[in-house]
């Protein structure tokens, strides 16, 4: 394939949560696609999520009598951005998460299970799909590869954006060792973040350099389509707002040591700092609680403690830890036994020298006060206002203590687009033939979170753009009427 080149309508770079749907919606017009993923398989940042959704007025709300609209889901997240929110974008994904997000994620295949409470929003509208973020992204790329006009490229990577006359016409590529030209009518960047980008995170948030701070996106998330953007003159925006997570634990196999792991599904554990004393109510675990709580901390980790029992269900988001969409419970122990970041013991008083920390007595002693609000059955734990509805005594060794660290796990800023998905220059001027979705635009226009995210307001806004982008991007190569969806407004009904 050395120096020979392909041509398709639409050129996408990157096969994840904005990838793929936008490939679905070139063909669904069309338009013959081309998704370049460097990985040997899709689903990027998505496929190791947890899957959830932010979507407003759906029948799983309904089932619930929660009465939810666009309207009290804007004031929710416009509260929470911290004024920083790209009003417009927000406003435009919310009225169209019931029929073009909620119902045409189950037209692919996939299944809204549940709901989970999130901080921000009076009620709850974070969606889950069966087998997590692996699920929905299974259902996308089983209905792209059921579509004969879209190639799937893995284990190739592009290299940078071609143009000619002013406008973007095409990728060059990599594939095996050996260089390509992918020419195309137009092309969607759909990269992923840069949180598997230590140097980079640490660039545009550099307080975090007296800290250890992980990597924790898709491990093609290194800002290499930000690069590219910015070398044609694509204007980034809100680069500092980095969503942290601290339910994370560093995986002791990365040989840089720079990699974190997610972990979930551990219900009822209690986290220590190394001072022994517990800091925080520990089921509000998001990135604007449980993150700055942590990092409140000298020095900025803690401690998660769990019994045998506790950790039956654990779901570690990294593929290693999975056969398919099953969970590889082998491989999760291995980790438990092996990590050097985890401890275990068969007392907890053992379990408190091997952690170091400095008051063991206190430590103990918060545990058996934990127990007894337990016995005595209270709802609530009176030191935080905890919920007890998940949590059980500890009493079944082993007892495990998992050091947790902050990880960087979303953009909430990126390449500035317009509501098409075009990729802007410094003048918001569209960059002919370019356009750009998912994490590498801040989830979708740039910025669409602002400083703070309501959960699910991020993989949602990627899947969403992607739609836009591969709508629009098709519709300028000829084929479609753009994206045409279904806002849900009480007056269009």
């Amino acid at each position: 394939m050395a120096n020979s080149s392909l041509q398709v309508d639409v050129a996408i770079i990157g096969g994840g949560g904005a990838g793929i749907p936008a490939a679905i919606e070139v063909a669904r017009a069309g338009g013959k696609a081309l998704v370049l993923e460097q990985a040997s398989e899709c689903g990027g940042t998505a496929a190791i999520s947890g899957g959830g959704c932010c979507i407003v007025g759906t029948p799983l709300q309904k089932s619930q009598g929660i009465e939810d609209t666009p309207d009290i889901a804007f004031e929710d997240w416009v509260k929470w951005g911290g004024g920083a929110a790209d009003e417009v974008w927000a406003r435009y994904y919310l009225e169209h998460t019931l029929h073009d997000l909620y119902h045409w994620a189950e037209s692919c295949g996939a299944r809204w299970v549940d709901m989970k409470s999130q901080e921000g929003n009076r009620v709850l509208r974070w969606h889950r799909p069966d087998n997590n973020g692996l699920g929905l992204m299974t259902a996308f790329i089983k209905t792209a590869e059921s579509l004969p006009s879209i190639t799937i490229m893995t284990s190739a990577s592009a290299e940078r954006l071609l143009t000619q006359d002013g406008r973007v016409c095409g990728v060059a590529a990599k594939r095996n060792n050996e260089t390509f030209d992918i020419r195309s009518k137009t092309v969607i960047v759909a990269t992923g973040g840069f949180n598997s980008n230590l140097n980079m995170v640490l660039e545009h948030r550099p307080e975090f350099r007296k800290f250890k701070v992980m990597e924790g996106s898709g491990f093609g998330a290194k800002g290499e389509g930000h690069k590219m953007v910015k070398e044609l003159g694509g204007y980034l925006t809100h680069m500092e707002d980095i969503w942290f997570y601290v339910y994370a634990t560093p995986d002791y196999r990365d040989p840089r040591q720079r990699r974190g792991l997610v972990f979930r599904m551990v219900p009822g554990y209690i986290w220590f700092n190394q001072q022994g004393k517990r800091f925080h109510n520990e089921s509000l675990t998001g990135g604007a609680s449980a993150s700055p709580a942590l990092l409140a901390q000298n020095p900025p980790h803690a401690w998660a403690i769990a019994d045998t029992p506790m950790l039956s269900k654990i779901d570690v988001a990294d593929p290693y830890y999975r056969r398919g969409e099953v969970i590889d419970r082998a491989k999760v122990q291995e980790l438990l036994d092996n990590s050097p970041y985890i401890k275990k013991a068969d007392t907890l008083e053992e379990l408190g020298k091997k952690t170091g920390v400095e008051d063991l007595k206190n430590f103990l002693a918060e545990i058996e006060a934990y127990n007894k609000c337990i016995e005595a059955g209270l709802e609530k734990e009176p030191k935080f206002g905890k919920s007890l509805k998940q949590s059980k005594k500890f009493d079944s060794p082993p007892y495990y203590a998992i050091q947790i660290f902050p990880l960087a796990r979303k953009n909430f800023g990126g390449v500035k687009t317009d509501l098409h998905c075009r990729v802007l220059n410094k003048y918001f001027e569209p960059i002919p033939g370019l356009y750009a979705a998912g994490e590498v635009s801040g989830m979708a226009g740039g910025h669409i979170n602002g400083k703070a995210g309501l959960e699910g307001t991020m993989l949602g806004p990627s899947i969403f753009s992607g739609r836009v982008a591969g709508a629009w991007a098709a519709h300028e190569a000829g084929f479609g009427p753009g994206f045409v969806g279904k806002p849900n407004r009480p007056e269009l009904a």
